[in-house]
């Protein structure tokens, strides 16, 4: 589909006002989005596990106006945050061709999350995503023609990308791949799509622990560092290896080769901050902690032959991705060994899911 089979053509404009809450996951990339062009593109491919229990819920109450202007008020954790405006103004922005019925309505935007808001999770893809759904969710009441499934979650995942990048791989689950690439001939920049292929029951009810290393503030925001990948010097030989590892990851799961997709997963990780500690300007997002957990994990793995492994996202928090049958040892492992790495001794319990829903 192109961009402009997503602008809707004509709505019954008659509707004075309703609600709509959707709750969206997050989700945790295997092969990293780093880099993009105009217009949310990225540079090249990945392809994420989409989360369970780390989600954000989101009700959109919508009521006519009469101005021709954009109105909404956004409430976080049941308090008016006006720090939250401007991103979704800017959202809007992008989305108006596609969602005509925007200036139509004044909008209350209530919004909470599952984890807690300091606790370095990115929300951004869960709380994008949210919104696009509940939009999508008045398109359905507004439209004059039937929307069908398949559309409806493609368009929600197009608008979610124009709002954050990784937004567009929480709307379904359990693997969605965004980009381009030769490895799957479904996929697109402009929204995610589902893995199209038999998951080896390997890689069914897999996990994911997160320890919070760090939960301040990034030190670094995305979009400043997809952009440092302008003109970075690696870029392209960065762009291609992604590619490559979009074949191998989809050949690893589809074949239940653990040992390989471990591979994969944590390389990717160290690359996606090796591309920041090589960029101008230069930083290094991991703490002390994280490469503690990371030599903790690989001496654990060395001692079992676990199929624990770690992925990284644009911090210092480490996800551990790991097989349901081996939870109780993992778990068993963190309690002991990795806990002590955590602020506060927190982590999160995780796993993988199938996407939103409406509530």
């Amino acid at each position: 589909m192109k961009a402009y089979d997503f602008i809707l053509k004509s709505y019954d404009n008659t509707i004075e006002g309703g609600s709509v809450t959707w709750e969206s996951p997050s989700n945790i990339a295997l092969v990293k989005y780093w880099g993009k062009r105009k217009n949310q593109i990225p540079e090249n491919p990945s392809i994420s596990f989409t989360l369970t229990e780390c989600k954000t819920i989101t009700e959109v109450t919508f009521t006519k106006k009469q101005s021709d202007d954009f109105s909404f008020e956004v409430y976080f954790e049941n308090q008016l945050e006006d720090a939250f405006k401007p991103k979704i103004k800017t959202f809007f922005e992008r989305i108006d061709l596609y969602v005509p019925f925007l200036k139509d309505f004044h909008f209350k935007i209530t919004t909470s999350n599952t984890f807690p808001h300091s606790s370095g999770i990115a929300s951004s893809a869960s709380g994008m995503s949210a919104i696009a759904l509940c939009l999508m969710d008045m398109e359905r009441l507004f439209s004059q023609n039937e929307i069908s499934e398949d559309y409806f979650k493609r368009k929600a995942s197009f608008l979610a990308r124009l709002g954050s990048g990784s937004a567009c791989r929480s709307i379904e689950g359990e693997l969605v791949v965004w980009g381009k690439n030769k490895s799957f001939k479904d996929s697109s920049d402009l929204y995610g799509v589902k893995f199209n292929q038999p998951l080896h029951d390997n890689f069914k009810n897999y996990q994911d622990a997160i320890l919070l290393v760090d939960k301040g503030e990034k030190q670094v925001s995305s979009t400043v560092g997809h952009n440092l990948m302008l003109g970075h010097p690696f870029a392209q030989k960065r762009f291609e290896q992604a590619h490559e590892n979009i074949e191998y990851l989809k050949n690893c799961l589809i074949s239940g080769d653990v040992k390989s997709f471990v591979k994969i997963v944590e390389s990717e990780a160290l690359t996606l901050h090796a591309m920041m500690m090589t960029s101008n300007p230069y930083f290094i997002l991991m703490k002390p902690n994280t490469l503690e957990i990371i030599n903790k994990i690989w001496a654990f793995r060395a001692e079992t032959n676990s199929g624990l492994c770690f992925t990284l996202d644009a911090g210092a928090n480490v996800h551990l991705l790991f097989p349901k049958a081996e939870e109780s040892k993992v778990y068993e492992f963190i309690n002991s060994q990795l806990v002590a790495y955590c602020e506060n001794g927190h982590y999160i319990c995780d796993s993988i899911g199938l996407g939103a829903a409406k509530i």
